[in-house]
């Protein structure tokens, strides 16, 4: 391999160094510029051409390492991994198989300690949000007082793209950012500028199974014919879609919902992969991947999308409050004005005052002290939940790993479980816990989801026993 200044040259005005040698890196391999087995340089070597620290150069490596771009075999050389080939081009599509509807979708509005989806509320930054919204209040802009772009404000469209960019790896620019109320608002807008039902095979969506059944109802809403496309420890696997080439392809990669899956490198290939060959667009919800625990949080989908299919959704609502009704999506160029020119349409708009504090909040650092603040928290609780789990129900459920998220998905030992008895019963005492077969499409596979946010130790430790007691109402007779 050549010396790294004929291929890797940083702009250290931008700052972010081990961010951009890993995106170089990543970006080289992704190109065909660096084959499988190839040999990297050490990271000392690679730190003193390119003057700067070693443990940069280390951390972008083992971030590489985690995404599955290097092969990491200890001792030895770091080389580039295999990685997967691209099916062939437009593979002959079977019958569509129409999935049943969900029985009952879970309440969202329920309140409760263990209520998933939900931040610690009592949390939130109260002192630097009222100081960036008074100010921008008291500013008395005219411009902040009229209707605004309809992609919303400027500053508040830049702040964000700043900030993924830093944070998960997404590369795009400032005018294919839209911001809009909700992520449901924006999955629904897409969904009907996407879909054509008119069309033969316009209206196929593959959607993850267990999956978000919102998005699912959204979909269905929009005209969308579901093909469920089965999810498992390492994301979806398109290689077992049964049904026709799709229009959408609706998933969570980084932090798979339900289950808190992340997605390997191989399957999101293959996701990119048969997207383009049957030109859908991928709807990436990264709802709460900023919240890792052990790890760097992977980086989003749409980083190393090279075909313009990926449509990157982000919110407020986990990071800070639901209550603010701030979300966005990031989208390729040629379905950006198409979707802004929708939400005109319709008159879906965030206030233009909130989205130019917002905009302060996120640039003046306070988002990422936040976020920072809160994931140490959220890692006790995580860790303390799963705990409580191993220690009442080790024998009757199966906890996840808890590496990240706001919820947390546990699985019953015994399939034959009723997980919506168990649920009524323990939601009867406030608890807001969902069972886990009402995400399915296809056979269900009985569970509990519970958030964590605001479950202290002790509520973890008393809430495991309340369902192991709960556990006996939906037990199969003998």
């Amino acid at each position: 391999m050549r010396t790294p200044a004929a291929w890797l040259v940083l702009d250290r005005q931008a700052g972010a160094l081990e961010a951009q040698i890993h995106r170089t890196i990543r970006d080289r391999i992704l190109g065909g510029q660096f084959a499988a087995g190839d040999r990297l340089p050490s990271s000392r070597a690679l730190a003193v051409a390119l003057g700067v620290a070693r443990s940069t150069v280390v951390q972008a490596y083992e971030r590489l390492r985690a995404e599955g771009f290097l092969a990491a075999r200890g001792g030895s050389a770091t080389r580039i991994a295999a990685l997967p080939s691209p099916p062939p081009h437009g593979r002959a599509p079977t019958a569509a198989i129409p999935p049943p509807a969900p029985s009952s979708l879970p309440n969202s509005s329920a309140s409760g300690a263990f209520q998933p989806g939900l931040p610690d509320l009592t949390s939130f930054p109260h002192a630097a949000w009222a100081r960036c919204l008074g100010a921008r209040a008291r500013s008395g802009r005219t411009v902040d007082l009229g209707y605004g772009p309809a992609a919303g404000a400027a500053e508040l469209r830049a702040a964000i793209l700043s900030h993924v960019a830093a944070t998960r790896g997404v590369v795009a620019t400032a005018d294919r950012v839209v911001i809009v109320p909700s992520t449901r608002m924006a999955i629904d807008v897409i969904a009907r500028v996407v879909l054509t039902p008119d069309q033969p095979g316009g209206d196929v969506a593959w959607v993850e199974d267990p999956g978000y059944p919102a998005s699912h109802a959204l979909l269905r809403a929009a005209g969308a014919r579901l093909v469920p496309v089965a999810c498992d420890a390492h994301g979806m696997d398109v290689a077992r879609a049964d049904g026709p080439p799709p229009r959408l392809i609706s998933v969570t990669p980084s932090h798979h919902y339900p289950t808190g899956a992340t997605m390997t490198l191989q399957r999101r290939l293959a996701v990119l992969a048969a997207a383009q060959a049957s030109g859908a667009v991928i709807l990436e919800d990264d709802y709460d991947s900023e919240f890792q625990y052990g790890s760097r949080p992977i980086a989003a989908l749409q980083g190393i999308d090279r075909t313009e299919s990926v449509a990157y959704l982000g919110t407020f609502s986990k990071t800070l409050a639901p209550g603010l009704h701030v979300a966005y999506a990031i989208l390729p160029a040629w379905l950006a004005p198409r979707v802004a020119d929708a939400l005109r349409m319709r008159g879906a708009s965030v206030p233009v005052h909130v989205q130019v504090a917002l905009a302060d909040f996120v640039t003046d650092g306070h988002l990422r002290a936040h976020v920072r603040r809160m994931g140490a928290m959220y890692a006790q609780r995580m860790a303390a939940t799963v705990a409580a789990l191993r220690r009442h129900c080790g024998d009757i459920l199966t906890p996840g790993a808890g590496e990240g998220g706001l919820q947390l998905a546990a699985w019953f030992t015994d399939p034959a479980m009723d997980d919506r008895a168990v649920v009524r019963a323990l939601n009867a005492r406030g608890l807001a816990i969902l069972p886990l077969s009402e995400f399915h499409l296809g056979p269900a596979r009985p569970g509990l989801l519970l958030g964590i946010a605001r479950a202290t130790a002790d509520d973890a430790d008393r809430a495991a026993r309340q369902i192991r007691a709960a556990a006996r109402l939906g037990a199969p007779p003998p």
